[in-house]
């Protein structure tokens, strides 16, 4: 434990799971009663925005009625406390991480509060709903959309993940399914250089063949209680 240095976290839906927020895929492959292919791809945007927009207005007004839970928190504390180098890499596009205090935060799949302009490429940070046609504040067009990474996009930032986790020491999956590709290469990744890999799962994940070790049991219990050892091993 003392030879880690630096740290990549890779964190899924089943972190915020315990604070409310629909895991990715319910029953009947739904997403909180949706096809995926109605609401999170491009051609859904294209052939009825108005179903889109409201999807995510409906996830983005939730938000105000959950809370960040440990997990977050611990990671937060783990964040304040490290002092190496550290990357919570998120596939949740909420805010709870945010809210809980972590900094050293990327979001790979964009972010529910958070509007992007279809024209001009700008990001703008985005609370209330976002109806089809409003207007960017940078170039004027009428092409905001929702800031989400839809199916068939290419995550946010690659290129600073790829770096990190050729960087790391400890590679940490939480809360993942371990089927979503690339996030569920990035095991892999780390092995082939080197890096020691943990899972903190609910249940074994599809690529948990790939850990150096799996431990199962909710976030709110494993995180806090790897981030205390950590710390303390330091």
């Amino acid at each position: 434990m003392h030879a880690i240095r630096n740290i990549v976290v890779l964190t899924g839906a089943g972190v915020s799971a315990e604070s409310g927020i629909a895991t990715f895929r319910g029953p009947g492959g739904l997403w909180e009663g949706h096809r995926v292919e109605d609401v999170c791809t491009p051609e859904a945007l294209r052939s009825d925005p108005a179903l889109v927009h409201r999807f995510y207005d409906l996830r983005r007004a939730a938000l105000g009625g959950v809370e960040p839970n440990a997990a977050h928190h611990a990671l937060a504390r783990l964040d304040r406390a490290w002092t190496g180098e550290l990357l919570i890499v998120t596939q949740n596009v909420d805010d709870l991480h945010e809210r809980a205090g972590a900094t050293r935060l990327l979001h790979m799949h964009g972010e529910l509060c958070s509007a992007l302009c279809a024209a001009c490429g700008t990001r703008t940070p985005h609370r209330g709903a976002l109806p089809p046609g409003s207007a960017c504040a940078a170039c004027g067009a009428a092409a905001l959309r929702p800031d989400i990474v839809f199916f068939g996009e290419i995550p946010y930032r690659m290129d600073r993940i790829v770096d990190a986790i050729g960087a790391c020491d400890l590679f940490v999956s939480i809360g993942t399914s371990g089927a979503v590709y690339p996030a569920a290469g990035f095991v892999q990744w780390a092995r082939e250089r080197g890096a020691a890999t943990l899972e903190l799962n609910l249940e074994r994940s599809a690529g948990s063949a790939m850990f150096d070790e799996s431990r199962l049991g909710p976030a709110g219990e494993l995180v806090p209680a790897w981030v205390d050892a950590l710390l303390a091993a330091r």
